[in-house]
């Protein structure tokens, strides 16, 4: 099943705003697989990756990238389980996002907002696990 939706996965084109339901979380900043088929990176933070390191001339956070994918986990509404891959099985909120365009592996990169109104990014930069990315941050002011 996960790799039917990996194969469905499309980019988002820049500028377009889609709706993304989540299903499954790999680390604290992407990819997020919505059930609607687009992979997100989530824009404008920077999260370590699951074999604990960053990448070259990116922020590296001192939160680990468990850390910091159960931070989002969180945010998407709990785990619901986990699957053979270790991606995070969730039923998260609706989100409502707006591309940014390709992210590289088949993700789009967006900047999305919670059912309550709030950024993800900023959401997740508050939980301390994520860095704003400074190259890349074209978000609001986090509050």
């Amino acid at each position: 099943m996960l790799m039917l939706a990996l194969l469905a996965a499309s980019i988002v084109a820049s500028g377009q705003t889609f709706t993304c339901t989540p299903t499954h979380v790999w680390d604290g900043d992407g990819p997020v697989w919505c059930a609607e088929g687009p992979h997100l990176r989530i824009a404008g933070i920077a999260a370590r990756e699951m074999d604990g390191t960053c990448r070259t001339n990116q922020p590296c956070p001192n939160a680990t990238a468990i850390e910091a994918r159960d931070a989002l986990v969180h945010l998407m509404g709990g785990a619901k389980g986990t699957i053979s891959t270790g991606h995070v099985v969730v039923r998260g909120p609706r989100l409502t996002c707006r591309s940014e365009g390709a992210a590289g592996g088949n993700r789009t990169a967006a900047w999305c907002r919670l059912p309550s109104g709030a950024d993800l990014s900023c959401a997740m930069i508050k939980t301390g696990t994520v860095l704003r990315w400074d190259r890349y941050w074209k978000g609001p002011a986090c509050r």
